[in-house]
């Protein structure tokens, strides 16, 4: 979902050796949602990913598992399915000046062990997600909070408690406008005291405070499925219309597809290669195709042998040069995608076309061969140019043929390097410990510009896969923030997108749009601006 390293995937078809250049058009947007009511007690059945790690708010950047902690808990506020920001526990989120917001919350919400939620329960649960020796994924969410500190442990000394339902919070950074449009993200949900004192077991066996909880101790069966009912004490605007949830975790996408074709899945948020064609005309009015925050591309460690200094900036450009892009979206993805023309999305406001240096993001085959030859007199190419991705999702297609074009024209040896599933390829990318080019993927966690920049390519940031660093995007970045009009923002994050594009940390592929489906009997199926279903909204029957 809103997650840092998406797990679902875009889909298509490759003919052998090269694209086969057929497609029909296909329908995007329109509102396909059933206004039927239905049993207020079923479980909704959902396509899901086995979880990267435990179900810990700030250790969770990955939409398998964000998709179940959204479920499970409750922010400060959340995310409409427009995008806007609607309070949820919080009564008020005040800017007092560009450094300083203060949290009103409102009283009577509990968890659902019945323990109060409170400004200790945020406070708490922030300080242990700063910590620097708890080591938590999402720990630079927290970097912009006065006494936040990425190299020894230091408390949060912005995060002040006035009473037992009122805290403070103070910036380093005149950030405040754009933070207070984050506390929608799960790295700031709350925490009950249990967690907090046994998070091993807590990771588990979650207690939260949204719409719904776990049915049951050891609800979680890994990689199989997870099981949640309706939370009757969550208060909050996401009141839960069915009796819960059972999250499905799928070993592919066309497993998932043919379970929904037999209605023993519900609601599905990807679409296989083998359906890609016909999807919509098999499922009617149950398919989903509409524009969604979500951002591709495809990484390479800084550090492998080729891509570094100016070798690996020619070699960057060469390859972006070397994709043909709208061959792809339309013969792969069957106009699902769009090609990319910035590292943001058209659906959030700032997304440009036009940026200076963009053109390394169009097919130039002689001009990409061009580059490489200049790279290859600072030193001869050898080797082999791979692709990791997973398997578990429908990615092969797509790479195959990105792979198929660099080799027709680089010269090259280019093929696809798959990894079981999202966990396993995660793993190697967390540990740095990869050693080809590997599959990224953005779906926004809110709808900002500052949210597709900052925390992928800043240096140390949450989701900076290729440790990239750059001090004059990161003081573009910075001030973007700080801005209070909207216009000068928009100004600063195009020039640091700018400087991406000569630096091409990632190699941005297309936007994409959330193809899904569901079930018959199913109703009141909605997908929100960054692909994911509202769930709560479901029924059946």
């Amino acid at each position: 979902m809103k997650r840092n390293k998406i797990a679902l995937a875009g889909v298509g078809l490759l003919a052998a050796g090269a694209l086969a250049l057929a497609g029909c058009s296909s329908k995007t947007g329109g509102d396909t949602t059933p206004t039927k009511g239905g049993d207020s007690k079923a479980i909704i059945k959902v396509s899901g990913n086995e979880p990267e790690n435990p179900l810990i708010p700030t250790n969770t950047n990955e939409v398998g598992g964000g998709k179940i902690l959204d479920s499970i808990f409750a922010g400060l506020a959340y995310y409409d399915a427009k995008g806007k920001l609607v309070n949820d526990m919080a009564e008020s989120i005040k800017v007092d000046d560009p450094s300083d917001l203060t949290i009103k919350l409102k009283e009577g919400n509990t968890f659902s062990n019945g323990e109060k939620v409170t400004a200790d329960s945020f406070i708490n649960a922030w300080q242990y997600g700063a910590l620097f020796s708890n080591k938590q994924l999402n720990q630079s969410w927290f970097s912009d909070i006065e006494g936040f500190s990425d190299s020894a442990d230091s408390p949060l000394t912005g995060l002040k408690k006035t009473d037992d339902y009122t805290f403070s919070i103070k910036l380093s950074n005149p950030v405040a406008a754009d933070f207070s449009q984050r506390l929608g993200y799960s790295a700031y949900y709350p925490l009950p005291e249990a967690g907090l004192k046994d998070m091993a077991t807590f990771g588990e066996n979650p207690i939260g405070n949204g719409p719904y909880k776990l049915a049951k101790t050891g609800a979680w069966q890994h990689k199989i499925q997870l099981d949640l009912v309706k939370n009757d004490t969550y208060k909050g605007g996401r009141q839960a219309k069915n009796g819960g949830l059972t999250f499905v975790f799928y070993a592919s996408a066309d497993a998932e597809y043919a379970d929904l074709q037999s209605n023993k899945v519900d609601v599905i948020d990807q679409i296989p290669s083998s359906a890609q064609q016909t999807f919509e005309s098999d499922l009617g009015d149950r398919a989903v195709n509409q524009p969604a925050a979500i951002f591709q591309s495809f990484s390479i460690p800084g550090n492998l042998e080729h891509f570094t200094g100016d070798e690996g900036k020619l070699r960057r450009e060469a390859i972006s040069m070397a994709i043909d892009r709208a061959a792809i979206t339309k013969t792969i993805f069957n106009n699902t995608r769009t090609p990319a023309s910035d590292f943001t999305s058209p659906v959030i406001a700032g997304w440009s076309d036009s940026l200076k240096g963009a053109d390394v993001l169009k097919f130039d085959a002689k001009k990409a061969k061009e580059l490489w030859a200049e790279a290859d007199k600072i030193s001869p190419w050898s080797g082999k140019f791979q692709i990791a991705y997973n398997s578990d999702s429908a990615h092969q297609a797509w790479v195959d043929a990105v792979s198929n074009q660099l080799k027709n024209n680089l010269g090259i040896d280019a093929s696809g390097n798959p990894y079981v599933d999202f966990a396993s390829l995660r793993k190697d990318v967390n540990a740095r410990s990869i050693k080809t080019a590997f599959r990224t993927g953005w779906q926004a966690d809110y709808p900002a510009q500052y949210n597709f920049l900052q925390p992928l390519y800043s240096t140390k940031a949450s989701s900076n896969d290729t440790d990239y660093s750059n001090p004059d995007f990161d003081k573009l970045v910075a001030k973007g923030a700080s801005e209070s009009d909207q216009s000068a923002a928009t100004k600063d994050y195009q020039q640091a997108q700018e400087l991406l594009l000569k630096d091409l940390p990632a190699i941005p592929l297309w936007y994409s749009n959330v193809n899904g489906g569901f079930a018959k009997g199913v109703n009141n199926v909605q997908f929100g601006w960054n692909s994911v279903p509202l769930y709560y909204e479901i029924t059946k029957g």
